[in-house]
């Protein structure tokens, strides 16, 4: 390539996958120019930041912890000075009680009580003594790990709630992946040691100052410096290939004043996709063969609504979060966003909390409209014994599709299929949580990114099989990959 061509890199979704690989490739080349289209009217993905009469909120909270080295220097790249740190206090509701999370093994032995307690403890070492020999679902795993008895306490319930399926059903690859390195011996041990080396126990993390999608806003700025392109309101409708080789996108660009959408066609030399796997492979023109076609559509995915609830006084809590394992309410997951950063409130003696739903489009809760879930959640906040529902000044709601993809029995094979589909092609990558149906923090999508912008300049990496979980160690490092060019030329 001479030096006064540009290569047109067209990248799908303006999320955290989306916007790192544009934010990589402009790092390391100045011969690759990236196009992103983002359907919606904000970057960010599930990590945006939305807001509401000067309330910001996350879509789920977001915390910034990660040993990824490169992850966490583009974070600080970034936003520099415009991280906080935050202390970590999340608990949860049971039985009418309220459990420290992390374990706390006197408020737990405390709150379980001693009988139960002791049947905790034996049902440990019976499944240590006779665990199941095969881990193939959730269930199984986190028996293995914690007994049938705290199983049956603080895991069946909450995990039904969030998945609406059985936790037979989901597999263990889904629990590996998120509980990760923890176990019942190990919680304990940290509760009276004081160590802590497991990631979802972590007690302090970065946050930037006014929610996750400060981040992902000045990502895009810097984009836009550097001579890249952001468009918003751009959905993405059609991927043109000829054999092996995409050719195009169709986009369809559409505006919040109504008007007809206008559609633009727009060529590129390399492709980096972060849409849903699924929308995906029905957006292929000529489609791909008829059974890839049907492993995608065995892919599913779990939806999510949240309802902020404004009150006129100052936090009911103070936790970061508090998981509801309670069947009484419908509330998974109820987030106090003052605890994450006061600027995220024009007014601090108010408060806001978000009531998060777990739910499936066209299902109950999410049909209901914006002054139903207004009153539920306001009624089930009363109910938990955190405030009244008439001190309820104000609420937004925010539906969220597609937010978890879904790890059920037939997500991997589904998903070998695909993988050696999309492989076959020669300048299409896909990343990101949803364009591998991966349920990956926010690291893990960035790293896959970082990977597929240095595979356009010649490395040989493997989007598909990212290992973050070394990254909570340690001794972690960055395998160097092949490539097929000089350095010089990746870094002009």
């Amino acid at each position: 390539m001479q030096q006064n061509e540009q290569s047109q890199v067209v990248v799908i979704g303006g999320g955290p996958a989306g916007l790192t690989a544009a934010y990589e490739l402009q790092k390391r080349s100045a011969t690759h120019k990236p196009k992103v289209y983002e359907a919606s009217n904000m970057v960010g993905g599930i990590s945006r930041t939305e807001s509401n009469n000067g309330y910001r909120f996350d879509i789920g909270g977001h915390r910034f912890f990660t040993k990824v080295k490169e992850v966490e220097k583009m974070w600080h790249e970034v936003l520099e000075d415009d991280f906080i740190t935050v202390p970590r206090l999340s608990r949860i509701y049971y039985r009418e009680k309220f459990f420290d999370y992390p374990l706390k093994l006197f408020n737990a032995l405390w709150n379980i009580g001693p009988y139960e307690s002791m049947r905790i403890l034996l049902s440990y070492f019976k499944w240590q003594v006779r665990p199941y020999r095969r881990e193939e679902s959730f269930e199984e795993w986190v028996i293995n790990r914690f007994g049938g008895r705290l199983y049956m306490h603080f895991f069946r319930s909450y995990t039904q709630k969030v998945w609406g399926i059985d936790p037979k059903e989901i597999r263990a690859d889904w629990a590996a992946q998120r509980i990760k390195n923890l176990s019942l011996f190990k919680a304990v041990w940290n509760a009276i040691s004081g160590s802590n080396d497991t990631t979802s126990l972590i007690e302090e993390f970065q946050y930037p100052r006014l929610g996750p999608g400060m981040m992902w806003e000045k990502t895009q700025q810097l984009i836009a410096k550097q001579g890249g392109e952001v468009h918003l309101r751009a959905a993405v409708e059609r991927v043109n290939r000829d054999g092996n080789r995409v050719t195009s996108i169709d986009v369809k660009h559409w505006s919040e004043d109504g008007s007809a959408p206008v559609m633009e066609r727009v060529e590129g030399d390399h492709f980096v996709n972060s849409m849903a796997l699924r929308d995906l492979i029905h957006a292929f023109d000529p489609p791909p063969p008829p059974e890839v076609v049907a492993a995608a559509d065995k892919l599913k995915y779990r939806d999510f609504l949240i309802v902020t609830l404004v009150l006129d006084h100052a936090d009911p809590f103070k936790d970061n979060w508090i998981y509801i394992h309670s069947p009484k309410v419908k509330v998974g997951r109820i987030q106090n966003f003052r605890a994450w950063s006061k600027e995220m409130l024009p007014d601090q003696n108010t408060a806001s909390i978000g009531m998060e739903y777990f739910c499936q489009q066209g299902d109950g809760l999410w049909n209901m409209t914006d002054e139903e879930l207004r009153a539920l959640a306001s009624k089930e906040l009363e109910e938990l014994g955190l405030a009244k529902a008439t001190d309820v000044i104000g609420a937004a709601i925010i539906r969220q599709p597609k937010a978890y993809p879904v790890y059920d029995g037939e997500y991997r094979d589904a998903l070998a299929v695909l993988e050696t589909w999309i492989s076959s092609l020669e300048n299409f990558q896909t990343v990101g949580r949803n364009g591998l149906h991966r349920y990956n923090n926010q690291d893990h999508s960035m790293l896959s990114a970082m990977f597929a912008a240095r595979n356009i300049l010649g490395e040989k990496n493997d989007v598909w099989n990212v290992n973050v979980e070394r990254s909570y160690h340690e001794e972690f490092e960055v395998k160097k990959p092949e490539s097929n060019l000089k350095p010089v030329l990746a870094a002009e």
